[in-house]
């Protein structure tokens, strides 16, 4: 038998997908199409930004915390001004209500069509449209698709050894608003082969090469003791008669991805409810770390009396 907390969530989470079904309609009916730039950190894709936009006539890009139409910054705040690389983290994530509700407002009130969200997975850009109330994107572009393997390691050398960050802004818009990590600025013509038909002339376009904070200091991570005892106690909150028998955690560039062995007492009905505790999981520790869950797989190693 399920307990009452369990049939709660279940509710509440049919709930949600119902409200991301008319959410999608409603953006469907305005005729908004989602477009997302994916690639690990430092592969060039804030670079790439505004020539990707031009290629499929993007009138505005979620970057880092930032929405940015045209030349100007139109709302949000920069991942890049944080001192903390997990703080930058959750900021490009829009983690802090305040800061999606701001950049939602301003996404009901503009007149456009087409937006583009960049991250540093599939998961993560997904993640970026929910928050913001927006469809799921319809065409993911990967960084491999528009950047040569020697233009994405000279971009990831040059992320790890200087710490260089990109912000698809002119220099004088980063002035403005963040002047204590700008660094230089950089000019970039429309290449001929990511140009949209009907483009007569090559189009200049100016970057800003920013230095955050959190990049002299290095990347900061959640530690694997403190991601495990997040487990437990998910686990034992959602079910205290789940016993956990081995906690296993990988991280790579789009996430952690977490192997959870549980005993389950006998008679435990499966259906639905291993799926329940697994999202669970994943909501909760993205919600109170900001950090992405990329997987969690459960296996249940045996039925206990």
């Amino acid at each position: 038998m399920l307990s009452r907390f369990t049939m709660a969530y279940r509710t509440g989470y049919t709930g949600v997908i119902m409200f991301k079904i008319v959410h999608d309609l409603y953006w469907l009916f305005k005729g908004v199409r989602v477009f997302a730039l994916v690639g690990e950190s430092g592969t060039g894709k804030s670079f790439r930004a505004k020539l990707v936009a031009q290629k499929y006539n993007i009138d505005l890009i979620i970057d880092d915390g930032l929405l940015i139409q045209g030349d100007a910054i139109v709302a949000g705040k920069s991942a890049k001004r944080e001192k903390l690389y997990m703080a930058a983290v959750k900021t490009a994530l829009f983690h802090d209500k305040t800061h999606r509700d701001q950049v939602a407002r301003v996404l009901q009130k503009k007149r456009w069509k087409k937006i583009l969200l960049i991250g540093t997975s599939e998961k993560m850009v997904r993640k970026i449209a929910e928050r913001l109330q927006l469809p799921h994107p319809h065409k993911i572009i990967k960084i491999e698709d528009i950047a040569t393997r020697e233009d994405i390691e000279r971009a990831v050398q040059s992320r790890r050894v200087e710490g260089k960050h990109v912000i698809p802004v002119p220099a004088i818009e980063i002035k403005r608003s963040y002047p204590r990590i700008f660094y230089d600025s950089v000019r970039v013509f429309l290449q001929k082969n990511l140009t949209s038909p009907g483009l007569t002339a090559p189009k200049l376009y100016e970057k800003s090469v920013v230095r955050p904070e959190f990049s002299k200091r290095g990347r900061v991570a959640i530690s694997e003791s403190a991601l495990s005892q997040m487990v437990i106690h998910c686990i034992d909150e959602f079910d205290d008669a789940i016993r956990i028998k081995k906690i296993t955690v990988r991280s790579d560039s789009q996430g952690y991805r977490l192997t959870v062995v549980i005993e389950l007492p006998f008679g435990t009905q499966l259906s639905g409810n291993i799926h329940n505790l697994q999202q669970y999981i994943i909501d909760n520790i993205e919600r109170f770390t900001g950090i992405l869950i990329e997987e969690v797989n459960l296996v249940i190693d045996r039925f206990s009396n």
